[in-house]
């Protein structure tokens, strides 16, 4: 169904397009949002291994209590979805500009919040409950901003530029991931490991507030995106944007689900399960362990614009599916150079970071090329955020598992699972699904 009673007039809308977006606005505006947003994702990431598993969650048996903060850290890919579909809908009938706003202080709050919780030896088992309901506020914000982020980059983009634009608001993952480890470097650097579990892990939490203010200003800069206006004037928005998707793109859906299920398995391995195991298991400091991430992040970092001049050049599709092969490969060799001193985890970190800028650069673009621009903020952000259920939520506790009860190994063998049905999508799918 349409909906013409909240379409501007002839008059308003020529007033609208009169606002152009720059394109150093538009990229700036994508990139700072997603960076705040996985700042705040990944200090809580971070905590949730060397901090949470001490503080709300004390128990006699150490891997237990690192379960359980991890388990915590898995709610917020639950809730993405939900955001997806919240955000997706207000995004695809009243604008990108007002939903990324709205996104954006959902996970701000969510996590300044977290730094001013109570632990469990102050208020009991109350403390985990409310670092939960916290975090379930960051995913519901993450699972709209993503989305959102990335239309904002392709829909201002020219002809033949919109993996480029696309993979702007992806560098948001790698700058995040630095500013937050670079943070609790610097803490545990100036302040007492006493001090640090006391108070300081609160910094970051509470600080994020300075880098919300900013990208809120940025965002509240920029004009509504050129192809949304002519959906509004050609009145083609639609009343339920996820009834349609269900009706008329589930294969579309499935198909980005598992397109982006290798991503995010390598990703929070090579972050959040590699800092946990190689601090806990083998024999890295933090210090050190966080340098080595820290290292690959840049090699992250510097193969995203890489892989947006190749998918550019090459298609989307092509770049993806030999990144996925080498995502498989990689697989079995993780687990010998994680466990081969801190020589072999530098290796480890930058080969396993490289390959995730290649596959993380192309997928916002490739996730929302299959859907029209009436659906595309609430079908790109559900496909990318329900394969942050399949491929991210449970993957630190099942890699966690797997090493104890098997070998580090096996999580190797998990990842190259991960890739083999990713590319099995991949294949399935048209060059013009994937690189429209």
């Amino acid at each position: 169904m349409t909906d013409a009673t909240t379409s501007l007039s002839p008059q308003d809308g020529a007033l609208h397009r009169q606002a152009v977006n720059s394109p150093a606005r538009v990229l700036f505006a994508s990139l700072v949002g997603t960076t705040i947003e996985f700042f705040d994702f990944y200090v809580y990431a971070t905590a949730a291994v060397i901090i949470f598993p001490h503080l709300f969650f004390p128990a006699a048996d150490p891997t237990s209590a690192m379960l359980q903060s991890l388990a915590t850290f898995s709610i917020a890919f639950f809730a993405r979805p939900l955001g997806a579909v919240i955000f997706g809908h207000f995004g695809d009938r009243i604008g990108r500009k007002a939903t990324l706003v709205a996104a954006l202080m959902t996970m701000g709050i969510s996590t300044v919040v977290i730094g001013l919780l109570p632990t469990y030896s102050t208020i009991g088992v109350v403390a985990p409950l409310l670092l939960a309901l916290c975090r379930f506020g960051q995913g519901l914000g993450l699972g709209g901003e993503w989305g959102g982020a990335v239309l904002l980059a392709t829909e201002n983009a020219p002809e033949g530029k919109r993996s480029w634009y696309a993979m702007f608001p992806q560098l948001g993952a790698p700058i995040g991931f630095i500013l937050s480890a670079g943070t609790f470097l610097i803490l545990g650097e100036v302040m007492s490991e006493e001090a640090f579990l006391a108070w300081g892990w609160r910094v970051p939490f509470i600080a994020s507030v300075l880098l919300v203010i900013v990208g809120l200003y940025v965002r509240l800069k920029i004009a509504e995106t050129p192809e949304f206006q002519k959906a509004i004037d050609k009145h083609e928005r639609v009343e339920v944007p996820v009834a349609a998707i269900f009706r008329s793109h589930k294969r579309s859906l499935v198909l980005g689900t598992f397109v982006a299920l290798a991503t995010f398995v390598l990703f929070y391995l090579m972050t959040v399960f590699s800092l946990s195991w190689g601090t806990t298991k083998l024999g890295y400091s933090r210090e050190q362990f966080l340098v080595v991430q820290m290292t690959g992040v840049v090699f992250f970092g510097l193969m995203i614009p890489v892989s947006g001049i190749l998918s550019d050049r090459f298609g989307r599709r092509l770049v993806l599916v030999l990144t996925t092969i080498g995502i498989g490969v990689f697989g079995l060799f993780m687990a010998p150079l994680l466990s081969s001193g801190l020589g072999g985890a530098f290796v480890f970190s930058i080969v396993g970071l490289g390959l995730m800028g290649l596959t993380y650069g192309p997928i916002g673009a490739a996730l929302a090329a299959p859907f029209p621009t009436a659906v595309r903020y609430t079908g790109a952000s559900m496909t990318f955020n329900l394969a942050g259920i399949f491929g991210a939520s449970l993957a630190p506790y099942i890699a966690t598992w797997l090493a104890t009860n098997y070998s580090l190994g096996h999580v190797g063998y998990y990842l190259l699972a991960a890739a083999l049905i990713t590319l099995a999508c991949l294949l399935l799918s048209s060059e013009e699904e994937v690189s429209a």
